[in-house]
């Protein structure tokens, strides 16, 4: 007998026999229940960390889980392969972006595999593979057609030194992260999907998802950010152009004593030229444009604003109001233009204060005279004044109306406004999906036909310190013929967001090598929606919003039945070390592959599992890994202990069991119960390990008896079960254990364990005896007793006698099964 458990041979060889059978291919049985549970792809950047391994390690427990509750499991795995991270090693390491990818993705997989994770590696497909992004380019080819994705220009993050546009991950505190020059902002012609059109779907539709954590349900409803209020339309002295605004306050209109335009305002440009301090202007524009949206918006960052010379006038009054350029204002959220209210707003009081502009105030609280000069904004209800033929109104009665007089006269009405933007999918990089559009000067933007995809991306191309897309200056790719006219013409050379790779993947999963469409209908509605989804918080936002708008738009064009993507949603902590993030720059990172090599893949995956619940923060803790290997040891010993004497007996349990003997299923049952309980219901997997340790404690008890009193065929049956509920936390240590027990079959065939209700209940339990509510005795009763009986046995009890003799009971407190309370006094 081996009394340490060699996982250096045995975990390879478990996986090999996975391997080799097909173990975790899914079944294609239509008798059987369906299940699809997704962990989100990673990008191959090269190794896996610890947040890899929980992550596949809490979606490999819920897969192994519903196989063995009888469901066919669908547990793919793929690679989100595109993505600025590969460029940048192109440059600073002299390797293709091509190889690195691949490379990376052949050390990735390889640790995977000595994880023991249980993937139909059948369905395994990178994003960067022709076959997939022929169908990326289709799916944008659809939308197209469709008028969901269009082209205009739109400021861009432009490094003068690199002559290259920047992503928004490329500009750190405003400068260019390879060069450090200062980054401008520039208008160029950009590609969008018209998200916006399914803006009030994806909000209402959070309402569907029960299955996902209402944190990420609240953070997807604010960055869609719909607000209901007025429209209401400025116009300019001198110019014929309107300015509209969007306002949740159309009753402080008379209040308007300035207006702020964002610098990216389409008018800005004419609004500033020939004025008498355009230099200083345009001084002010580029630094206000260096500056990143986060930055211009925080609380922190100082409100600043420059008068443009130029005046709008409220149509309500017909006033000249002062048009200003503030850093505070974006050009991308609602019109780009604020209408300044510093009486009744904290943000333009401060702003007013700052630059000497005149404040009016026009909401007074109920009962007073007046208007007065404040000294701070009035933000909250009130009676209008100074506002015309509104005067005297209540505030909100004010609002319906002044809103229905502006739709009257033509100036405005009803409006509702929302934080999100269309999404903007052009990138001015190489390594993504070439976005399938030709430009012709006589047929305009020509979609590339669908029997021409997938547009190849070339992998010949030279990369050069600059940053510069290869693909611009690549006559092969760029030179081509118009498909209408067979003219001269040049393809797109952006490249599509990566998101887009990750929008529809789930997808794909249901029919990997279909040649004729991206996934048949038939495939895709037997699997989706996905049943469990597992990735982190992180992508609360992005890759999950861009997911559901994809299936709505999918649904609706008839492609698949369901508009939801995910029905369920497990959103896991992140791994910490010493309370931080773990990170390379930190240098507190945990190398997983030096983990297994030292412990083994069955310690890792139980370490991550039991160190936590998997919605809350992991802390690390190497004196927890040990544990998990001495524990994995606990149980190898144990069975091993018992191999030559149970091999060949059966289950058996007689009637006539002892009472040790019944005492030990109890335990172990109700730990079956326990653990059922925890990762059916809950994904409460630490918890669950905790009552298999409890069950391991148990059996340890028992087996401390001469082995001629114990009844074999009940520790038969305690260590199938023990092997069972184990199988999904430690799937290499059971497998052998399995076999060694005589059995020919993989453990992760067999159905899950089944607990005998009655053998969990107690024959007799333990109840706590207080005195004035301190603690006194404890005594054993048989289980189900009722209250007089307890009564009884507890004041036969001589150390209960000596605390209640010559004293007066008030009362006794009975709590069924776990105290009695004798009040004295």
């Amino acid at each position: 007998m081996t009394n340490r458990y060699n996982f250096h041979e045995i975990e390879g060889k478990w996986q090999q026999y996975w391997d080799t059978a097909n173990l975790y291919a899914e079944k294609e049985d239509t008798h059987l229940p369906r299940y699809y549970c997704l962990e989100m792809f990673p990008y191959p950047s090269g190794r896996l960390h610890m947040g890899h391994v929980r992550v596949y390690a809490i979606g490999d427990v819920i897969a192994r889980f519903k196989r063995m509750e009888g469901y066919n499991v669908l547990h793919p795995m793929g690679w989100d392969a595109f993505g600025l991270p590969a460029e940048n090693a192109a440059i600073q390491r002299n390797i293709h972006p091509h190889k690195w990818t691949w490379d990376n993705i052949d050390i990735m997989r390889r640790e995977l595999k000595r994880l023991g994770l249980s993937y139909d590696w059948n369905r395994e497909y990178s994003t960067c593979e022709p076959g997939y992004y022929k169908w990326t380019q289709w799916l944008f080819l659809l939308l197209y057609k469709h008028g969901l994705a269009y082209r205009k220009r739109a400021a861009v993050n432009w490094c003068p030194s690199c002559a290259t546009v920047l992503a928004n991950e490329q500009v750190v505190a405003g400068l260019c992260e390879r060069c450090d020059a200062v980054v401008e902002k520039t208008d160029l012609e950009q590609w969008f999907f018209r998200i916006t059109d399914y803006a009030d779907r994806l909000l209402d539709g959070l309402d569907k998802l029960e299955g996902w954590p209402e944190k990420v349900k609240a953070m997807q409803a604010n960055w869609i950010g719909r607000s209901e209020g007025t429209e209401i339309i400025f116009s300019i002295e001198g110019f014929d152009d309107k300015l509209p605004v969007f306002t949740t306050r159309p009753d402080t209109v008379f209040g308007v004593t300035y207006m702020v335009l964002a610098p990216e305002h389409p008018l800005v440009e004419r609004l500033v030229t020939g004025q008498e301090y355009e230099h200083e202007i345009r001084a002010f524009l580029k630094e206000v444009l260096s500056q990143d949206e986060i930055t211009r918006t925080s609380e922190e960052t100082e409100k600043k604003g420059i008068l443009t010379g130029r005046y709008a006038i409220n149509p309500l009054n017909n006033e000249r109001i002062p048009i200003l350029i503030g850093n505070y204002v974006l050009g991308g959220y609602g019109t780009g233009a604020v209408m300044g209210v510093p009486a009744h707003d904290h943000r333009d009081f401060a702003f007013a204060k700052k630059y000497g502009l005149p404040i009016r105030t026009v909401v007074v609280p109920e009962g007073e005279a007046g208007a007065v000069s404040p000294s701070e904004a009035y933000v909250d209800d009130g009676i209008l004044v100074n506002s015309g033929q509104f005067s005297g109104l209540g505030n909100q009665e004010a609002m319906q109306k002044i809103t229905i007089h502006l739709e009257t006269v033509g100036k405005g009405g009803p409006k509702v406004n929302y934080r999100l933007r269309d999404w903007l999918i052009s990138r001015q990089r190489y390594w993504g999906t070439p976005i399938p559009i030709i430009y012709c000067e006589k047929c305009g933007a020509v979609p590339v036909p669908e029997t021409d995809l997938p547009v190849l991306l070339p992998t010949d191309v030279e990369f050069r310190p600059t940053g510069r897309s290869p693909l611009v200056d690549y006559e092969e790719f760029v030179k081509v013929s118009c498909p209408k006219c067979n003219g001269p013409a040049r393809r797109e050379t952006d490249t599509m967001d990566t998101f887009i790779d990750s929008s529809w993947y789930f997808l794909r999963y249901a029919d990997p090598y279909n040649d004729e469409q991206p996934f048949a209908k038939d495939k895709a509605d037997a699997w989706m929606p996905v049943d469990q989804y597992v990735g982190g918080v992180e992508h609360a936002i992005l890759h999950l919003m861009y997911s559901r708008f994809f299936q709505m738009v999918l649904a609706d064009f008839g492609l698949v039945d369901t508009d939801i993507p995910f029905q369920n949603l497990l959103a896991q902590g992140m791994v910490l070390q010493d309370g931080a993030k773990m990170s390379k720059s930190k240098g507190n990172v945990v190398d997983p592959d030096r983990i297994v090599a030292q412990y083994g893949a069955d310690t890792a995956r139980l370490f991550i599992l039991f160190a936590a619940p998997p919605e809350k923060d992991l802390e690390w803790s190497d004196e927890g890994v040990e544990g998990s290997y001495r524990f994995i040891n606990r149980v190898w010993r144990l069975v091993m202990e018992y191999i030559d004497l149970i091999k060949d007996t059966p289950v058996s349990v007689s009637k006539d069991l002892g009472p040790k003997e019944r005492e030990l299923r109890r335990v172990v049952h109700s730990s079956v119960r326990k653990v059922t309980e925890d990762v059916a219901n809950r994904f409460s997997f630490n918890t669950a390990i905790s009552a298999i340790m409890e069950m391991v404690n148990g059996m340890y008890q028992y087996k401390d008896m001469p082995v001629a009193k114990q009844e074999l065929g009940v520790v038969r049956e305690c260590v199938e079960l023990l092997l069972l509920v184990l199988a999904p936390f430690t799937p290499h240590v059971v497998e052998e254990l399995w076999h060694q027990l005589g059995y020919s079959e993989s453990i992760h065939s067999q159905p899950w364990p089944q607990y005998d209700e009655a053998t969990t209940k107690a024959e007799e339990i333990t109840i706590v005896v207080q005195v004035n509510g301190k603690v006194r005795d404890r005594i054993v009763v048989p289980a189900g007793s009722d209250a007089e009986t307890v009564k009884e046995m507890v004041f036969a009890r001589p150390r209960v006698q000596e605390y209640v003799d010559n004293r007066t009971i008030v009362n006794t407190i009975v709590v069924p099964g776990r105290l009695v309370n004798i009040v004295v006094r």
